[in-house]
């Protein structure tokens, strides 16, 4: 099967447009005749700014989930709540559904993205060639999940509004939801700037 790089061509990574690839001139760069983006064949750099990235998620997934989100400050009262003791108030209060779909969105999601990008730099890295195909319809899998990683931050904001409605009740943020958001756009960019042709790369080489 002929692929565009066998067949000289380049995709923008900005507009898209598939471009005919030509040796830069020597201190030059080739551009997208449509939007003038540098062209590049692939993703400068791809697996170190992956595995950076991945990296700081790992290390603030933790505090992301260990410290207390927010506080709901009743009466004068309050007590501040992690995902999961916020996850198992919903429970108690008889809303299993939004329990759940916070879980998912807010512990599982992340999670799911954290490891699943590291194992496919892995597999780069170390030059695995099988089951390629199944690899890439699992980034596009978890490129697709990554979009309910903002779920919870949606229903937090619900949640602040409602309890604004009374007069007794306030809502503050706590630092768990800055490192929370922080896991979130780690793992945007992290699966972003991982280039799933390269896992082709390794697999064409290998012929």
């Amino acid at each position: 099967m002929l692929t565009a790089a066998q067949a000289g061509l380049v995709s923008c990574h900005e507009c898209g447009l598939l471009s005919r690839w030509s040796e830069p001139p020597r201190g030059g760069r080739l551009r997208c005749p449509r939007c003038d983006s540098v062209l590049h064949r692939r993703k400068p750099d791809s697996l170190h700014r992956t595995f950076a990235l991945l990296a700081a998620g790992f290390l603030l997934y933790i505090p992301a989930n260990v410290l207390p989100v927010m506080q709901v400050i009743y009466a004068g009262r309050g007590e501040p709540d992690t995902i999961m003791s916020g996850v198992v108030v919903l429970f108690d209060t008889g809303q299993p559904a939004v329990a759940v779909l916070v879980l998912f969105a807010s512990i599982t999601v992340p999670m799911i993205k954290l490891l699943g990008l590291t194992w496919m730099a892995l597999s780069v890295q170390r030059g695995w060639r099988w089951r390629v195909r199944d690899r890439t319809v699992f980034y596009r899998l978890i490129e697709f999940v990554g979009r309910w990683s903002m779920l919870d931050i949606f229903m937090i904001s619900i949640l602040v509004a409602l309890v604004k409605l009374q007069a007794l009740s306030t809502v503050e943020a706590a630092p768990g939801a800055v490192f929370f958001a922080s896991v979130v756009v780690l793992t945007m960019f992290a699966a972003a700037s991982f280039d799933s042709r390269i896992m082709w790369d390794v697999e064409e080489a290998s012929r």
